[in-house]
């Protein structure tokens, strides 16, 4: 059985096949480019730093329609473009700019299957030229509300029986033991613990260790459905701040094809944060 949206990704091997072509735009995103893409990268790949690119640093929220519009033209990517993401952490962060991608409503957009890992075990080169691309003159389209998750409609899913939400943290940080992974301290909520009534599935059961790569739809159907979570339910997903839940969301709305699925990016660093928030462990 295949995804129901097989055309969101792409293997590796069809990505270095077309490295001298134009037909795709290739954007490594990282955590830390300095470990990642400085060291090299797939040629001809630009860079979208997760911290500085597709996050406003005053308003701790993702970056507005213009800034996105203006990070798309510094990249070369025109509306029309084909972008293919890769990065680090099995995507995790290529995951949550797709999502940014889609919610700006960038239609050729794919996910390299297995990315920088999967990469690098292949032993395909890398480079470490950056580089220079023509500027576009990039216009979006209008955010779509309807894939993103706020604080209001979180609270509003409490009392409401066909919403399920779907906590992606690590057992440790849904129990409340730890309230961040220990390779990333920032950004603490003040409670530890989980929102009431989410269904902990931590985003890593969705890739295979081996290579990075996702699943196969019958282990993810297995993985989500066994925990409640169905394709008839309204669904949201959260993790500490948005880029793990992108990954989950990315699963099931694209590869098992739920219909509802949304990604609540404010995610526990704003639910444990804020006063009056019920919580559980």
């Amino acid at each position: 059985m295949t995804y129901a949206h097989p055309e969101v990704l792409i293997d590796t091997e069809t990505v270095a096949k077309h490295l001298g072509s134009n037909s795709q735009k290739i954007v490594e995103v990282d955590y830390d480019p300095e470990n990642a893409y400085r060291e090299g990268h797939i040629q001809n790949a630009t860079l979208i730093w997760w911290k500085r690119d597709i996050n406003d640093p005053l308003t701790r929220d993702i970056v507005s329609k213009t800034q996105f519009e203006e990070l798309m033209s510094r990249n070369g990517i025109a509306p029309e473009s084909e972008v293919v993401l890769y990065g680090d952490f099995n995507n995790w962060f290529a995951a949550f700019v797709f999502w940014i991608f889609k919610y700006y409503g960038h239609e050729k957009v794919r996910i390299m299957n297995g990315g920088r890992k999967k990469w690098e075990m292949e032993k395909r080169p890398y480079s470490k030229d950056e580089p220079q691309v023509p500027r576009t003159n990039y216009a979006s389209k209008p955010p779509n509300e309807g894939m993103r998750a706020y604080l209001f409609d979180v609270r509003r899913a409490l009392d409401k029986k066909d919403t399920v939400l779907v906590d992606v943290r690590s057992q440790k940080e849904f129990s409340g033991e730890i309230t961040a992974p220990p390779e990333y301290p920032m950004e603490h909520a003040q409670r530890g613990g989980h929102i009431p009534g989410a269904k902990n599935i931590p985003w890593a059961t969705a890739v295979n260790d081996s290579d990075g790569t996702f699943k196969a739809v019958e282990e993810l159907r297995k993985n989500y459905e066994g925990k409640g979570v169905t394709p008839d339910k309204d669904v949201i997903c959260y993790c500490r701040i948005g880029e793990r839940s992108s990954h989950s969301w990315f699963v099931l709305k694209y590869l098992l094809g739920y219909p509802q699925v949304r990604n609540y990016d404010g995610s526990w660093t704003e639910w444990g944060n804020m006063i009056g928030n019920p919580i559980e462990k």
